[in-house]
């Protein structure tokens, strides 16, 4: 069995530290309906931006080195769009399952 190093348990015994002070700060100040609403519209809408930008990104690269212009870029950009739906998608359905439980 390998040994683990010194500064390796003391990093980690601070880590379990710090997370237990962090619990009993979050037990005193429950998070608010509002403050969740806020986290998850926010996620929503930087994975609709991020998902449109990095397939016009994609597709402006790709117009650029086949000589494509336009073209390539408007069918990543879509593209982009539909991944960041589906990103959306998958947040909607952990939450609806983190609610059930």
């Amino acid at each position: 069995m390998k040994k683990i190093p010194e500064d390796i348990k003391k990093l980690e015994e601070r880590i379990v530290a710090l997370r237990s002070k962090e619990d009993k700060v979050r037990k005193d100040k429950p998070e608010t309906e509002l403050m969740r609403a806020s986290k998850i519209g926010f996620r929503i809408g930087v994975e609709m931006f991020s998902g449109v930008i990095v397939g016009a990104a994609i597709g402006y690269l790709l117009d650029g080195l086949l000589a494509t212009k336009p073209w390539l870029m408007i069918v990543f950009m879509f593209m982009g769009g539909g991944a960041g739906i589906l990103n959306v998608y998958r947040l909607a359905k952990s939450e609806e399952n983190k609610r059930k439980e």
